[in-house]
């Protein structure tokens, strides 16, 4: 794809972590987007446009005159693919050629929650390729639990004991995006995103520290604790499978990298220092 290609891209969650750095970086290059959300907030270079998931009434007018679409799962839903696979379908009815998901590096095709339209994005496009990112840095500096509390508790509450992450900067995972949308060639298979170093939730705190001059604490919580303090806060279901996450990486699941980012891009992952260093 080119700039003087006709093609419109749609992006989905235009407005949040990867969506916003997604549409800014295509728009940077010269392409057609429009940017989805459910108020049609304004971003600079972009068509506006409302679209919520749990709204079928806006999925025609954000699909129309798209070619590609970059696709962020509902927030929070346990079965994204309830609401995904109608859209999805109704996509390729009205000619989208490529879709982009962002699932997650712990969730295989065909596993729970987003794993369900991962297993049948091949089925429905032609083009096609499924981002899956390590934890976002920006779990650390944005609105995320981790981020709230880490300003408000100078604390950090997981139960992924010392098991190590390759978490990943979101302004590297919409880069993989944009290739993953516009190269000639789709990728046609899943690409596993992380950062250039796994580290634990201690090494985090301790960086944290370091960089912003406040003693921040990893407090390690049991599974069990650490699901009923999250459903304190969202659904039960998605509580307990965001703990058996950590629980998860506890157990070392999480301990590796990959060169996806530099391999797509022609550029190293950010470090987490440099991440905070550029974003607090």
């Amino acid at each position: 794809m080119t700039t003087a290609d006709a093609s419109t891209l749609l992006v989905t969650g235009a407005t949040g972590t990867t969506g916003g750095r997604t549409a800014a970086q295509l728009i940077a290059a010269g392409h057609r987007v429009k940017a989805a959300s459910r108020r049609a907030t304004e971003v600079p270079g972009a068509e506006p446009v409302a679209f919520d998931w749990y709204e079928p009434a806006s999925h025609a007018a954000a699909l129309a005159g798209v070619g590609r679409v970059y696709l962020i799962p509902p927030v929070g839903d346990p079965d994204p693919a309830a609401v995904m696979l109608p859209f999805l379908r109704q996509a390729r009815a009205a000619g989208v050629e490529r879709a982009v998901l962002l699932s997650a590096s712990a969730i295989e095709e065909g596993g729970p929650a987003v794993g369900k339209v991962h297993q049948a994005l091949p089925e429905l496009f032609e083009q096609w390729a499924v981002l899956r990112p390590s934890w976002f840095m920006q779990n650390f500096t944005g609105s995320h639990l981790h981020a709230v509390t880490i300003r408000d508790e100078h604390a950090l509450w997981t139960a992924a004991g010392k098991g190590r992450v390759g978490f990943v900067d979101a302004a590297d995972i919409a880069a993989v995006a944009v290739h993953a949308l516009t190269d000639e060639e789709a990728p046609q298979t899943d690409l596993v995103l992380t950062g250039p170093e796994a580290l634990s939730y201690d090494d985090i705190a301790t960086t944290l520290t370091e960089v912003t001059g406040r003693k921040v604490t990893h407090h390690h919580l049991s599974y069990e604790r650490m699901r009923d303090r999250l459903a304190e806060r969202m659904p039960l279901e998605f509580a307990a499978m965001l703990a058996g996450m950590d629980r998860a990486v506890a157990g070392g699941t999480d301990d590796y990298t990959t060169d996806t980012v530099e391999r797509l891009t022609g550029r190293p992952a950010h470090t987490f220092r440099a991440v905070l260093e550029r974003d607090l």
